[in-house]
């Protein structure tokens, strides 16, 4: 799957195929406007990635205290906005799938 094929995949579903990773679905919720699904769904999931996800999401919710925890278990820094941030860990996350 490319970003854009994600993208659209977003635009066309209400829920994500269950072939995704967690924290891709995770990802499609967030975009989809559901904090809490997205936010239920990665909270199971401790690997990196999930914890990269989990990280973001709690910087969208507006809770830095725990976004830093989540960050720092990541090992990767706090994006510069939320746009961008987003579509790095997308990408980040499909080309681990290639």
């Amino acid at each position: 799957m490319t970003f854009q094929e994600f993208l659209e995949l977003i635009e066309k579903e209400d829920t994500p195929p269950s072939s995704l990773s967690a924290p891709l679905q995770a990802l499609f919720y967030e975009k989809k406007g559901q904090w809490a699904r997205a936010h239920n769904l990665i909270q199971r999931h401790e690997d990196t990635d999930s914890c990269w996800v989990h990280a973001f999401l709690h910087r969208k919710e507006g809770d830095i205290p725990n976004s830093k925890y989540w960050y720092a278990r990541a090992g990767k820094a706090m994006g510069k906005d939320f746009d961008s941030e987003w579509k790095e860990i997308v990408r980040s996350l499909i080309e681990k799938r290639i």
